[in-house]
């Protein structure tokens, strides 16, 4: 099973994927991940990713695209994979169709979480001034918030009209959003 988990930056996709992860032995693909293990690497593409992200932007398709690619097969042994951050755009969409129908798999479900852009701004100032990672900065934050609303608005459409999407309010506790998107995968997909 392949699972998309939608929503802006800060609206939890990352806590609940781990969460999908302990209980169904999926693999969790977190672009936000993958590009701070790159950022720390100190590698040539780390340093071009940590400068794209210290303006706001978004990295580019391509580096994200290889990354992900390059973890799929991990992902397949696991028995599936948990995009988290991934597709942002339709351009990405299509690519990971691409990628997998390649493969013989495809997306099974796409969850959206619904959250409220000024609470995750307050969140994400509050995370920023715990842990001080410079994808947190709240000016930054801002910017990748509106960039990710503008891009991302083409890809509800597109997985509705594949009847692959449903939302869930992000905006409860962790164990009712959780309790959600169990709801979710049991009516959708019978797991």
């Amino acid at each position: 099973m392949n699972l998309i988990l939608f929503g802006p930056p800060a609206a939890g996709k990352g806590t609940q994927a781990k969460r999908l992860v302990e209980h169904r032995q999926m693999v969790q693909l977190s672009t936000g991940d993958m590009l701070r293990a790159a950022i720390a690497s100190g590698s040539e593409l780390g340093k071009r990713v940590e400068g794209i992200l210290a303006r706001g932007d978004l990295v580019s398709d391509e580096i994200v695209i290889e990354l992900i690619e390059n973890r799929l097969p991990e992902a397949e042994a696991a028995g599936g994979a948990i995009f988290d951050g991934f597709p942002r755009t339709l351009a990405q969409a299509e690519a990971l169709d691409i990628m997998l129908k390649g493969r013989g798999k495809q997306i099974d479900l796409v969850i959206r979480l619904k959250v409220d852009d000024a609470a995750l701004i307050e969140r994400i100032a509050g995370r920023f001034a715990e842990s001080g990672r410079p994808d947190d900065n709240p000016e930054s934050f801002k910017v990748r918030l509106a960039a990710y609303n503008d891009q991302t608005k083409p890809l509800l459409p597109y997985y509705e009209n594949l009847g692959k999407l449903v939302d869930v309010d992000g905006m409860g506790s962790i164990e009712q959003v959780s309790a959600a998107i169990d709801r979710a995968l049991k009516e959708r997909c019978g797991v």
